[in-house]
């Protein structure tokens, strides 16, 4: 029996919920405020949450967020109930990870379609998928079933690499992430002083080249092919799709990814569940940071919109609108294409 959690300060309304889930043969528990509801969702591990928006104390941006800090409660899908309509509410509730909506007043079967549809798509997606060609492209096959994908993972992806030949060299800019589907490969770093040193060896099943998308940096570290090696590229744009898009695929990637090596999960997971909002700043910040020249005066870039999206990894459109809050915040200036950063600092130190 599928456990599911309400949290909902109203009674009557929690009460209805709770009643038309449990006639469905849904095992309820109930909350009647945020607070309650994360001591709920610790000791219960629902299978899923239907959460109010507007509560006092602690709202459900609140409750989201707190879950989401939890490796045992952030794949838990979540229904947000709201009795508002527009589109900034809708908009912050899926840039923080909600999974629907369900503005009130709703009836019964909007409740228990939202429900079933939601449980099915977890289900679908907390299956197992191996370090292998056939397990990635799975993983692949079902995740575009719910976020959309620039390219489908097929032998177009695959590139053949010759013995010696670097996969990508330090210094260049990342546009992919790789995944070794045979041969060996070895990650160099080279000493201040010209010496290479060896940092890391690869094998097929690994993949590799993500650290440089998640920091907005070129690499560090050159790749080099120990034998004739075969492996697949993943879009720097599929790349922050497969994390940013929906908190279950986001999950089941980084656990392929990172092969259960906590500190790179960790890294993987922050970047995950930043906002747009602080995901621009960072990437104007970085930009700031590369091409200023040491000057103080402001700094300004002619960029197009879609390159700096897939810079921070989001939508064009939801770029744009980031865009234009910090503009009348003051922190940016905006003419066409051109980007004038007028407070790096306070960029720098933007939360979410």
């Amino acid at each position: 029996m599928k456990k599911i959690l309400i949290i909902e300060d109203h009674p009557d309304v929690r009460e209805n919920i709770a009643e038309i889930l449990e006639l469905a043969n849904y095992h309820v528990f109930k909350a009647e405020n945020g607070k309650s509801g994360i001591e709920q969702a610790q000791g219960n591990k629902p299978d899923l949450i239907i959460c109010d928006i507007m509560m006092p104390a602690l709202d459900g941006y609140g409750v989201l967020h707190i879950l989401h800090q939890s490796p045992e409660l952030m794949h838990i899908p979540v229904i947000f109930l709201t009795a508002k309509s527009e589109r900034t509410d809708f908009r912050k509730g899926m840039e923080l990870g909600a999974d629907d909506y369900l503005t009130k007043p709703f009836d019964d079967i909007e409740l228990l379609r939202a429900v079933e549809a939601r449980l099915k798509r977890s289900e679908n997606l907390h299956a197992t998928y191996s370090r292998t060609l056939q397990g990635v492209q799975s993983f692949f096959n079902d995740a575009s079933k719910w976020v959309k994908l620039e390219t489908r993972f097929t032998e177009k992806r695959q590139k053949h690499v010759l013995k010696k030949d670097f996969i990508y060299r330090a210094g260049s800019a990342p546009l992919y992430v790789y995944f070794l589907l045979s041969g060996k490969a070895k990650e160099t770093q080279a000493h201040e002083y010209g010496k290479s040193f060896i940092t890391t060896l690869y094998k097929p099943g690994d993949f590799f080249g993500y650290t440089a998308l998640l920091n907005a940096t070129d690499y560090d570290e050159s790749v080099e092919a120990l034998e004739d090696c075969e492996v697949v590229q993943v879009s720097k744009t599929d790349f922050f799709t497969l994390l940013n898009q929906n908190v279950e695929i986001m999950h089941q990637f980084i656990k392929l990814l990172a092969n259960d090596v906590k500190e790179k999960e960790e890294q993987l997971v922050n970047q995950a569940y930043s906002s747009v909002r602080k995901r621009t700043a960072k990437a104007l910040v970085h930009l700031y940071k590369q091409y200023q020249n040491n000057s103080k005066d402001t700094f300004s870039m002619h960029m197009s919109r879609e390159d700096l999206a897939n810079m921070v990894g989001t939508a064009t459109e939801s770029l744009i609108r980031t865009l234009s809050d910090f503009k009348a915040e003051g922190l940016v200036a905006l003419k066409g294409s051109h980007i004038q950063i007028l407070k790096p600092d306070a960029l720098q130190h933007i939360k979410g």
